[in-house]
């Protein structure tokens, strides 16, 4: 009976935990228009719309360089330029791919060692609204130094204020909250293991060897 009620208060926690999640991705869109930051970065997803966005705000000057992170190996620059008409010029100075993420903990990985190469302080984070909290929690682990502003991109079919209606939103976004938990675990786990005090050193009072100190005869 007892383990039955513990089971019964870890759930409750989980729901309450899923709808406070479903309520902070409604409250991501429509996103306000950014302070200037040093750069953007745009995580690729299932849509360009991440990719117009980061576009769009290089446009009207709030950063200065954007990073496209996790870009298709077979995907060439002319290919992704074209999804942006308008914006050739702006393409071709100041916007930068990444390769090598295949996942959003290669997002944060990259987005860190870019910012790092670059000197910046301060980025705008360009994803979708649902995948927006777990984005933000990997890039700090991985750049906890760096200002991140997001700018989150609306996902018209999740409609968040009723997800719960059909399965495949539901779905989606429960997936979504399970995985932001374990990236919230997983930074955890890596803060205690920073913050954790090295093995104290040897103890003073060992008593050390005899060094000699007068030169030995010829």
């Amino acid at each position: 009976m007892r383990l039955l009620v513990v089971i019964g208060i870890v759930a409750l926690i989980w729901l309450v935990g899923l709808f406070a999640f479903a309520h902070r991705v409604r409250e991501l869109t429509p996103a306000e228009e950014p302070a200037p930051a040093d750069a953007i970065v745009a995580l690729t997803g299932p849509s360009s719309e991440r990719v117009n966005a980061a576009i769009r705000l290089l446009e009207q000057g709030k950063g200065e360089r954007v990073l496209i992170s996790g870009v298709n190996r077979e995907v060439r620059r002319r290919e992704l330029r074209e999804l942006t008409p308008g914006s050739s010029r702006l393409f071709n100075c100041c916007v930068d791919l990444g390769f090598e993420a295949e996942d959003t903990v290669g997002n944060a990985q990259e987005i860190a060692a870019w910012a790092r190469a670059k000197g910046y302080d301060h980025l705008i984070v360009v994803t979708s609204d649902y995948h927006m909290p777990r984005s933000l929690v990997e890039i700090r682990g991985q750049a906890p130094g760096v200002k991140l502003t997001p700018y989150a991109v609306s996902t018209p079919s999740l409609d968040n204020r009723h997800w719960w209606r059909a399965t495949v939103t539901a779905r989606r976004m429960t997936l979504e909250y399970m995985k932001y938990l374990a990236a919230l675990g997983r930074e955890a786990v890596r803060r205690l293991s920073r913050d954790a005090p090295n093995p104290a050193p040897a103890s003073a009072s060992e008593p050390e060897a005899s060094v000699p100190t007068e030169k030995a005869p010829a």
